[in-house]
């Protein structure tokens, strides 16, 4: 799925290993890349499109989205590489938290920094206030939400929480295609959820053609998105919880996920 922002920016999914997604962000002349854990197919699709690497964004620390910015770096010296400041990188990088806004002028785009502990403890995601873009890492899936690998359930509920609070409109682009198969969880749990039953139906059509299943929306996560909807009664009657908080009902929901 190629993604138009406007008459000079487009947005491109670059797949890489089983089922991640580089984003590449570009104006015809310059690119940043989002959590590129492979250079190959970063490279082919910058010298395909005669594209120039201006910046990196990093979301979090695992291999699968850093991999490759060492032998881009060596490509692209003059790269920009922006990092979690809670994390450790073998690379330069400038690091980056809560408080910090990006301005990256090749594309005219400005980023802010949200913190989102859960995944891992330092994961961060972009926030493009002037395209309503989010680039999420592995904090928010399509229909699901990242493993808690570092942080606790509470720290990912209130991750989550955060990026709820985003404009409806909001795009999401996470880095894994893992839509399908959560909607098919989320079904098992909230089977009469008629946005859901038609998301599914969606996904199945996009991913029989080969098709990415993002970017999302925030409110299409809010509709479909059992991590989201703690306050579901059909969610928590299904996994009898009618009494519990929010918190014990996406815990609940995480721990059944998992083993999914």
């Amino acid at each position: 799925m190629i993604d138009s922002m406007n008459h000079n920016q487009q947005i491109i999914p670059i797949p890489a290993f089983k089922d991640n997604y580089i984003w590449l962000i570009h104006n015809g002349i310059q690119a940043v890349i989002v959590d590129p854990g492979d250079a190959a197919p970063v490279n082919d699709t910058l010298q395909r499109l005669n594209l120039n690497l201006s910046a990196i964004l990093i979301t979090h620390h695992h291999h699968d989205h850093i991999g490759g910015v060492a032998e881009l770096l060596e490509k692209y010296p003059k790269t920009k590489v922006y990092a979690p400041r809670l994390e450790q990188y073998a690379f330069e990088h400038i690091p980056v938290g809560e408080a910090d806004t990006l301005t990256l002028k090749a594309l005219n785009l400005e980023f802010k920094v949200i913190e989102l502990p859960g995944h891992t403890l330092g994961h961060v995601a972009y926030y493009s206030n002037n395209h309503h873009l989010l680039f999420c890492g592995d904090t928010l899936f399509g229909a699901g939400c990242g493993r808690l690998f570092e942080g606790t359930a509470a720290q990912m509920y209130d991750s989550l929480q955060k990026l709820a609070a985003l404009p409806a409109t909001a795009k999401v682009y996470c880095t894994h295609e893992y839509t399908l198969h959560n909607i098919k969880f989320a079904l098992t749990i909230e089977p009469n959820n008629q946005a859901l039953i038609q998301r599914f139906k969606h996904t199945q059509k996009l991913r029989d053609i080969n098709t990415p299943s993002l970017p999302s929306t925030i409110g299409l996560e809010l509709a479909t998105n059992p991590f989201l909807r703690s306050s579901s009664s059909e969610i928590q009657s299904s996994i009898q919880l009618t009494d519990a908080c929010d918190l014990e009902v996406f815990s609940t929901v995480r721990e059944k996920r998992n083993h999914y």
